[in-house]
């Protein structure tokens, strides 16, 4: 009987007088949740939410009663569960990210949990465009042209840019800088007919764009042809 309730307390009561870390990954304009671990709250348990550094405090519980303090980046952005204590923001802007702390007050101990907001911006449609003009005749031995393409993205951060070959990933390249541009070059052949895609992703959101080698190379092909016609 002792031994029942002692894992009754465990799994209901967890991280007790513990302080642990969680990750947590948002997008821009969407909303995220930040758990407790409870499912449901007993007795006259006091739950405060605090945010940043200064450890500002953003909303508290007692007894079933709440209150929110007015800080300008969070007015009309937050709602708890009552329930559980688990705190959602909406509406979320990168002033989000940072570090949110949980302490709830269990009578004779205390719970505490930090969890870290990073808060991504939506990444933007891939373009894939001719690196250069002019197109490159392949060796004499066969036929064709090859051009070589750039896939670029425009003031991203904390991204992956990657060219697929088919499912296979054929190259990539990532960064943990703000506010950059880049680019990812692909040679291919006009006659080449594998499918490329162009992919650039971060934690929340993923854009692809497929190459149209047809469109993009369709100079190679007017120059090839005209090449035909002069022999």
């Amino acid at each position: 009987m002792i031994h029942g309730l002692v894992l009754f307390f465990l799994s209901f009561f967890p991280l007790i007088g513990a302080e642990t870390d969680e990750l947590v990954s948002a997008m821009e304009g969407g909303a995220f949740t930040l758990r407790t671990g409870f499912t449901e709250m007993q007795g006259d348990h006091e739950i405060e939410w605090r945010f940043g550094s200064s450890r500002t405090r953003i909303i508290k519980t007692v007894a079933g009663d709440i209150f929110t303090d007015d800080i300008t980046i969070f007015r009309d952005r937050v709602q708890i569960e009552r329930q559980t204590g688990d705190l959602t923001i909406t509406n979320i802007t990168n002033e989000h990210s940072g570090v949110y702390e949980l302490s709830i007050d269990l009578e004779q101990t205390e719970l505490q949990k930090k969890l870290i907001v990073t808060v991504y911006a939506p990444v933007p449609v891939p373009v894939i465009t001719r690196y250069s003009p002019q197109c490159s005749s392949l060796s004499s031995s066969s036929s064709g042209f090859k051009s070589v393409l750039l896939c670029s993205v425009l003031n991203v951060g904390h991204v992956t840019l990657s060219w697929y070959k088919g499912n296979s990933l054929f190259s990539s390249i990532s960064v943990s800088d703000l506010s950059i541009s880049l680019s990812l070059p692909l040679e291919v052949e006009y006659q080449d007919k594998n499918s490329y895609s162009c992919v650039v992703n971060n934690p929340v959101s993923t854009q692809t764009t497929h190459l149209d080698i047809d469109q993009l190379c369709q100079t190679c092909a007017d120059s090839d042809n005209w090449s035909q016609k002069e022999l």
